[in-house]
């Protein structure tokens, strides 16, 4: 049963990899991009798609953040 694991494990990593080749053809690790909780999402959720990049998935985040009170 080990060995079922490092082919899942294998495939989780190489998985990613792509995820990250395809957030970084889109400039998301760019010195001048701002840092916010929508460019972080968008980032994370493009590494997580992985693959699915290359078939027309373009994950986006839209943040709420709570306005501070007067």
């Amino acid at each position: 049963m080990a060995r079922g694991g490092g082919i899942i494990g294998a495939l989780v990593v190489i998985w990613l990899l792509i995820g990250v080749l395809a957030a970084f053809q889109r400039d998301y690790f760019s010195d001048n991009r701002e840092v916010s909780c929508k460019t972080f999402g968008d980032t994370a959720l493009t590494i997580v798609a992985g693959p699915l990049n290359y078939f027309g998935v373009n994950p986006k985040v839209e943040c709420k953040t709570p306005q501070p009170s007067k």
